[in-house]
């Protein structure tokens, strides 16, 4: 997608903007802009806080999965007790031959109370998770990193309207995405893989080995129902989280890889749980794995078990695939829509040479020439958007007055709701997906909305120049100056080109 005029007529971007508003998350009229921008970024590594304060009170999977498994059993009991109790009353009454009916009813009915506030608590969660990832990144000491737990939750990407996805998200987030963002590609891959909410989004509880132990029992049972193999997550693993599609992999090799994986689950997902685990804890499930030797890809793996599939997840890891399909998708991000072969080649160079170390990618994006243009190419996401304009407002919690201020339901009007991209994809990251006309009439909505809770405590003028760090453009400038109030004014910026690229 072209530049619009507005982008290639506003002055050159400082070294300072660029390094706030395209590397870091929007900058701050509070703090100053740095002196050393490169070096800024890098420091970032050591100020980085895996669990911040905002996340700290944050349920995790585990105490998410108990409380799941109570709900159901709480559910089951009613259920059975509403259906004993309504065939008791309708059996002593006059007509004894409606009595399973009502008692069918009254059991349905409880069960639909169960459900209903099964999805009420998930809706709850997923709330508190949305406004904890919001609440952290207002706060942050290090944004450019703050930035890359967003860009790799979308890699690695889940979505709530997948069941009980969305009371797992934000502890996707929190557990497989934040501790490795700075760690080793392998370990955040293995981590994600193995995430409760991962494993539900792709079905991967549901896979069974056609020829595993557990599969011969269910034929003898009922030979017309033998469960069989899903292929979703391995599938997924290869297309979009290491190797990338058209990459050299067959259907034959997903298949394969689908067999290895067979027998990764979650405690609570079906059967006994091995170890005595709690629920949502990643196992193992030794009757569920397809026994035998795979071949993907032409090499051998002949590891017994849970080994099989991490073998097959070290050599995906650490393929040229996988770190040119890595290297484009963040020089997408950090530099162009179309992101320049040298940019990816060198960035693809860092993660082969590291073995997959991430802060030694980063370095070799920070180093990038292509990545500090002056020229602001890329557009803000609405997720994007929204931090930058509430950290450019001054904004560092969600409570108010009256309450804490709820930014699901803000994100979903902007047309990027939290972990709900719909597919395991993500949303994408080019600039024709964002810059629609009614995409940005819902921004002007909001965009007085946030500057009507500041009023006239910020001067609107030299904010523009403190959050575009000297590179605000003049006709910007000027429609700040002749707004009629200073909310206005504000308004105004937020949604104008300069503040809406990075």
């Amino acid at each position: 997608m072209a530049n619009p005029p507005a982008a290639m007529t506003a002055p050159p971007l400082s070294t300072a903007a660029i390094a706030m508003n395209r590397f870091g998350l929007g900058a701050r009229a509070d703090e100053a802009p740095p002196a050393d921008p490169k070096a800024w970024l890098v420091a970032q590594f050591d100020a980085y806080q895996p669990m911040p304060a905002a996340w700290a009170d944050q349920p995790t999977s585990l105490a998410i999965a108990a409380e799941l498994a109570q709900q159901r059993q709480q559910a089951m009991a009613n259920a059975a007790a509403s259906w004993t109790n309504a065939a008791s009353a309708s059996a002593s009454g006059t007509n004894v031959g409606s009595a399973p009916a009502i008692a069918d009813d009254a059991k349905k009915a409880a069960r639909q109370a169960a459900n209903k506030a099964v999805r009420m608590e998930a809706r709850d969660t997923y709330r508190s998770a949305v406004n904890a990832r919001v609440a952290s990144a207002l706060t942050t000491p290090a944004p450019f990193v703050e930035r890359l737990v967003h860009f790799w939750a979308n890699h690695f990407a889940v979505s709530i309207d997948k069941g009980q996805v969305a009371s797992f998200a934000g502890a996707f987030e929190a557990e497989a995405i934040r501790p490795h963002v700075l760690g080793r590609f392998e370990d955040m891959l293995v981590a994600v893989e193995r995430h409760p909410a991962m494993q539900l989004f792709l079905d991967q509880t549901r896979s069974v080995g056609p020829d595993s132990a557990a599969a011969m029992r269910a034929a003898q049972r009922n030979p017309n129902r033998k469960p069989g193999l899903n292929e979703n997550l391995a599938r997924e693993i290869m297309e979009l989280h290491t190797l990338g599609v058209r990459s050299g992999y067959t259907q034959d090799d997903v298949t394969e890889f689908a067999r290895a994986m067979t027998g990764w689950s979650i405690a609570g997902a079906q059967g006994p749980q091995p170890n005595n685990a709690p629920p949502g804890a990643f196992v193992f499930r030794a009757q569920l794995h397809e026994p035998g030797t795979r071949t993907i890809m032409g090499r051998r793996y002949d590891q017994p078990g849970e080994a099989q599939t991490l073998a097959v997840l070290h050599d995906l890891s650490t393929s040229p695939a996988t770190a040119t399909h890595i290297a484009t998708k963040l020089a997408r991000h950090f530099v162009a829509d179309n992101p320049p072969p040298d940019v990816v080649d060198r960035l693809a160079t860092a993660f082969m040479r590291s073995r997959g170390d991430l802060p030694s990618v980063y370095r070799a994006l920070i180093d990038s020439d292509a990545a500090w243009s002056p020229v602001a190419v890329k557009f803000k996401s609405p997720w994007e958007w929204t931090i930058s304009s509430l950290r450019g407002l001054g904004m560092r919690e969600l409570n108010s007055g009256n309450g804490t201020v709820q930014m699901a339901p803000v994100l979903t009007q902007l047309g990027q709701q939290v972990w709900r991209p719909g597919s395991p994809a993500g949303y994408d990251d080019i600039a024709a997906n964002w810059a629609a006309p009614d995409a940005l009439v819902r921004r002007v909505g909001i965009a007085q909305r946030f500057a009507s809770r500041v009023g006239d405590r910020i001067d609107p003028r030299s904010l523009g120049q403190k959050l575009m760090a000297g590179s605000l453009s003049e006709p910007t400038e000027l429609a700040v100056s002749r707004a009629e109030s200073a909310s206005t004014a504000l308004a105004l910026l937020l949604v104008s080109p300069d503040f809406q690229r990075r």
